[in-house]
C-alpha cells in the first residue's frame, strides 16, 4: 500500500525531514524453517523482512497481520516478539527524500491461510530463504532474531 494519508498529511506539513516510525516486521518460516523475505519495488539487491508502519488506532500485533496480508496474500498469526529495534541503524531515507528511523516490533508469525502474491503493489519478490543464505538486507537486524523461537511471550493481540 502507499503511504497512509496520516503519513502523506505529516510530510506535507514537514517534508522529508526524519521523523518516527513505529513499524512492525514479521519473520514467516516454511516447513523448512526457510524464512520469508520480500524484494521492494525499486530495489537492485537489497531485501527486507515483510513489514511496514503502525497504523493509528492499531496495535502492533493487528498492524503486523494488515501488513503481511498486504504485502504477502498471507494471513497470519503472531506468536511471539524476537525484538523491539531502533536507533541510529535503523534510520533510512526512501528514493524520494523522506527520513525515517523505525521503532520496529518484529514478530514471529505463523501462517494460518492464503498463498504468496503481491497484493499492494511494494513487493518486486517475495521469497523464502534457508538461514545460512539470506540476501542482504536493507536494515540491519541482528542475527539472534532469526533462530528458531525458544518459549512464549506476551503481547497484546487486539
Amino acid at each position: 500500500m502507499p503511504m497512509s494519508s496520516y503519513y502523506r498529511n505529516l510530510r506535507e506539513k514537514i517534508g522529508p525531514m526524519a521523523i518516527f516510525n513505529p513499524s512492525v516486521a514479521a519473520i514467516i518460516r516454511n516447513h523448512r524453517g526457510d524464512i520469508l523475505f520480500q524484494k521492494p519495488q525499486g530495489s537492485v539487491d537489497v531485501w527486507s523482512l515483510p513489514a511496514g508502519s503502525i497504523e493509528l488506532g492499531e496495535t502492533p500485533a493487528m498492524a503486523v497481520v494488515r501488513e503481511i496480508y498486504e504485502e504477502t496474500g498471507l494471513r497470519v498469526q503472531p506468536v511471539a516478539i524476537r525484538a523491539v529495534l531502533g536507533g541510529d541503524s535503523f534510520r533510512f531515507t526512501y528514493s524520494d527524500g523522506n527520513q525515517v528511523e523505525y521503532v520496529v516490533v518484529i514478530f514471529a508469525c505463523t501462517v494460518l491461510s492464503g498463498e504468496l502474491r503481491y497484493l499492494d503493489g511494494e513487493s518486486a519478490e517475495l521469497r523464502y530463504f534457508s538461514s545460512g543464505r539470506r540476501p542482504s538486507l536493507a536494515l540491519p537486524y541482528p542475527e539472534d532474531i532469526f533462530r528458531e523461537v525458544i518459549g512464549p511471550t506476551w503481547f497484546e493481540q487486539t
